[in-house]
């Protein structure tokens, strides 16, 4: 799989291929899904915006008959607008059960670098069969309302809004969604399949057509009606999402054990 805009630098699509390969060749990783999963893939992109390439790593099977364990990331220095990390496979499949929805975006996402569709589709059937829903919004929650008093406790970097609004969105899709586990990736797909409020709609599509133009948005009190959105959605995921143990059943760990063999024997 690779499915790129064609707005991407050829340099840096060119920088990140190499980064990859030298990846794969000094840890000895197979990386079956490399992908863009920053503002670039979200839909709200600076001219300046880095490119935040996400990459899953499966390593080889000697690598796994050994008592020392090995880091479950691989993390590279932010370079020239390249920020590229990624997950041992392991790694992904124990946060997804704990309902960290991150690398569920990362197999949504609509920006491909390198990848191959069957591992991408496997690990989504897996990722659906087995991830709770309400710790998926729990994940949201969590993530929106520590952005919205981080950075907008009065004025705040304006580019900082959507880090807030995009979980807040999320919440209403899948309060509104009753029988989804994931909401879409995209921000402007977000938008039009909740029916927000048309002042909110106008201030969204207002930033994000500023944000591509411009490197700085600056810094400023967030609109009313988005502030009154975000307050609103956040407290009423708390009830429609109620916390609960995070404690994965036996069923969902004999599934991820079958899964992760069956990943390494083919990729490993």
């Amino acid at each position: 799989m690779r499915t790129l805009p064609p707005t991407f630098s050829p340099t840096a699509l060119a920088e990140i291929d190499r980064r990859l390969a030298d990846i794969r060749a000094q840890f000895g990783v197979h990386i079956p899904l490399a992908i863009e999963s920053g503002s670039r893939a979200w839909g709200f992109p600076s001219p300046d915006s880095d490119y935040d390439c996400r990459f899953v790593f499966v390593r080889k099977l000697d690598a796994h008959l050994t008592p020392f364990t090995t880091r479950d990331v691989i993390e590279t220095p932010l370079i020239d607008l390249i920020d590229l990390n990624g997950w041992d496979l392991a790694k992904a499949i124990k946060l997804l059960l704990k309902g960290n929805a991150v690398i569920v975006e990362w197999l949504n996402s609509p920006i491909v670098y390198a990848g191959e569709a069957w591992f991408r589709d496997a690990f989504l059937a897996f990722a659906r069969a087995h991830s709770d829903r309400n710790l998926v919004a729990r994940h949201y929650l969590h993530l929106g309302a520590k952005n919205l008093d981080q950075h907008f406790g009065g004025d705040g970097p304006l580019k900082k809004l959507f880090y807030a609004a995009r979980p807040a969105l999320a919440l209403r899709w899948l309060r509104l969604h009753t029988s989804a586990t994931f909401p879409p990736m995209n921000f402007i797909r977000l938008m039009a399949e909740i029916d927000l409020p048309l002042d909110v709609q106008d201030a969204f599509n207002d930033l994000i057509a500023r944000k591509a133009e411009t490197r700085e948005l600056g810094a400023g009190a967030m609109p009313d009606c988005v502030r009154a959105l975000l307050s609103g959605e956040f407290a009423m995921a708390e009830t429609a999402f109620p916390s609960a143990p995070s404690q994965v059943s036996d069923a969902a760990r004999a599934a991820a054990t079958a899964f992760y063999r069956d990943m390494v024997t083919r990729l490993g």
